[in-house]
Formats: structure tokens, C-alpha cells, sequence
């Protein structure tokens, strides 16, 4: 699942400033609810939940899945171009101007700082999902069971064993929030010899190259909630130190389309928090790996639990 649009940057405010007259003009369905996304998988299967929820309610509903990354759909948000989509709590962080505040690394904080901050600019996030899409670190399923490595702690001494063989991005090797941050939280020093570093962020290659020991390769950058986790047998290190900023989706809307329309919390509620790591890992799977449809992953996810009627 690609999340390369889920961290924000300031060529992103600028691009998304840009597509807002045209998604302005483009209302011919100005009564209907604009539902949007990013343009990544998971994005993608969150908002057709959305969409199919406040249809189920009998609310008309215009669709602008796949929008574009983060401050794209953020601007259209924040302008009225677009009434609800789901966001990450994490990503708080940067929209506050506030990555160093220790709150984004715990669940229940980064949500309350981040409903506080939006509640001021008429925004409200409703209950989020029980999933951390963040930084991790799988290792391959044999190595990890052979050595019983299932925690960030237990890779650290793996690392220090001179076992762990890394392929990840540039960034999430230079970044000071991705390795750098689990090296002083945990108190390692990973080579970047034994590092094959990216120029690009696809998990899906980090992954498999862990999965099946491609260049020596043992251990692979992840996303918490990657499809291809499902597909393959690798092990997903814990974080009990909290060395990552937390990112679990929820719906964001507009706050005077909730007061319109109050139904939609309790209708999104169930959806969101039975959202699991295992369940979107296995959806996001359905859609990266085995080619399948978002839309039509989400309706049958619905339908299968009895959240559409």
C-alpha cells in the first residue's frame, strides 16, 4: 500500500491550493456530500466505507476517491470543497507544527490533541480505528522464530548479534523520526552497510525482499497495516517503547455537515473502530495483491458484517 502522500510537505499545500477552484466548479451534485480520499489503497477502501455508510442513510454522496496526497485533500477539507475523508491522527503533527510533542506517540493523546486543535477550525474527527499505520520493522518468519525476535527490543540485540540485514528507504534510513528514532529508543546502532537502502518508499518491495532473502535481505521497512504483510510470512516488530508517531485513520468532516447531519457518527462508529490491524491488512491485500476493486472490497466488508442493512 503506497503511503508515500501520508506525511505532508509544503509543495503539497501549494498543489492542493491549486485544485480547489476546480473542485468548486465541478459541483453539479451541489446538494451531495463530497466524500474524498488520498491516492493509496488504504485511502481508498476508508473512503468507500464512507461513501457506502452516509448512502445507506440516504445521503447523496459525490465521490473524489484517489484525490491526491495529504494536503491536497486536507485544503479541500478545510475550504469546503470537500465534506469528509479519512486522515490519520499522526499526521496531527504536522498540521499543528507540534512533531516533537511526546502526545503523537500515544494513541488516545494524539487523538484528543489533534479532535481539540481541528475542533478550532471547524472540523471533527469521529472514532478511529484500533490499527497503527506507522513505521515498523518486519523480519523474515524463519529468522524471527528461530531467534524469537518479535519486539523492537529483541531486533535490537538481533542487530547488535550482527543477524539483521535492513531494506528500506532513504528516507526512513535518514529521517530522524523513522530508524534513527527506534536506534536511540532502543539503544542500537544498525551499519548502514548491512542497510540496502531505496530511493523510493514501496513497502511492498521492502517486504518481499525480507520475505524471501533477496541480497541477503532479513528484515524489511513496513507500514503497519500493509496488504502485502498478509501475503507473506514475515514478523511485525512491536513497539512497546513508543519510538513512532501513532497513525490510526478516522473520519475527519466538517463539523456543520455533522450538525446537519448527526446520524453519520453513530453510523461510521462501528465501521471504524472494528478496523483492526489483521482486518485492513487483509483488506488492503484484497485490493494489492489479489487485484480486486476498493469499492467493491469495502461493500462486501459491509455487507458481510451487517453494517449496510
Amino acid at each position: 500500500m503506497g503511503k508515500g502522500s501520508r506525511r505532508p510537505s509544503r509543495r503539497g499545500v501549494l498543489a492542493g491550493l491549486a485544485t480547489l477552484p476546480a473542485l468548486r466548479s465541478s459541483g453539479a451534485h451541489a446538494a451531495a456530500l463530497v466524500v474524498a480520499s488520498k491516492n493509496d489503497t488504504e485511502g481508498a477502501l476508508c473512503g468507500a466505507m464512507i461513501a457506502l455508510a452516509l448512502e445507506h442513510l440516504g445521503l447523496a454522496v459525490t465521490r473524489k476517491l484517489g484525490l491526491g496526497p495529504t494536503l491536497i485533500v486536507r485544503s479541500a477539507l478545510l475550504a469546503g470543497a470537500v465534506d469528509v475523508y479519512p486522515e490519520y491522527t499522526g499526521n496531527g503533527a504536522f498540521f499543528t507544527g507540534t512533531e516533537t510533542d511526546p502526545a503523537w506517540k500515544v494513541p488516545q493523546a494524539a487523538f484528543d490533541k489533534i479532535r481539540t486543535r481541528d475542533a478550532e477550525r471547524g472540523l471533527a474527527w469521529l472514532d478511529r480505528a484500533p490499527a497503527n499505520n506507522t513505521w515498523l520493522v518486519a523480519v523474515n518468519g524463519r529468522l524471527a522464530r528461530d531467534e524469537n525476535i518479535r519486539t523492537m527490543e529483541d531486533f535490537a540485540g538481533a542487530v547488535r548479534r550482527g543477524l539483521i540485514r535492513l531494506a528500506a528507504s532513504t528516507e526512513f534510513v535518514e529521517s530522524p523520526a523513522a530508524l534513527p528514532s527506534f536506534e536511540a529508543a532502543y539503544d542500537f546502532y544498525l551499519p548502514r552497510g548491512r542497510i540496502v537502502s531505496l530511493p523510493g518508499g514501496d513497502t511492498a518491495v521492502t517486504a518481499r525482499a525480507a520475505a524471501q532473502g533477496i541480497s541477503g535481505v532479513n528484515a524489511g521497512m513496513v507500514y503497519g497495516t500493509d496488504g502485502a504483510l498478509s501475503a507473506l510470512d514475515l514478523v511485525v516488530m512491536s513497539d512497546p517503547r513508543g519510538a513512532q508517531i501513532v497513525y490510526e485513520v478516522a473520519p475527519v468532516v466538517r463539523a456543520a455537515v455533522l450538525e446537519r447531519h448527526p446520524g453519520i457518527r453513530a453510523a461510521l462508529r462501528p465501521i471504524f473502530t472494528g478496523l483492526d490491524a489483521a482486518a485492513l491488512r487483509g483488506l488492503n491485500a484484497q485490493v494489492t495483491v489479489e487485484g480486486e476493486v476498493a469499492e467493491a472490497v469495502a461493500r462486501r466488508y459491509l455487507s458481510e458484517r451487517g453494517l449496510l442493512g
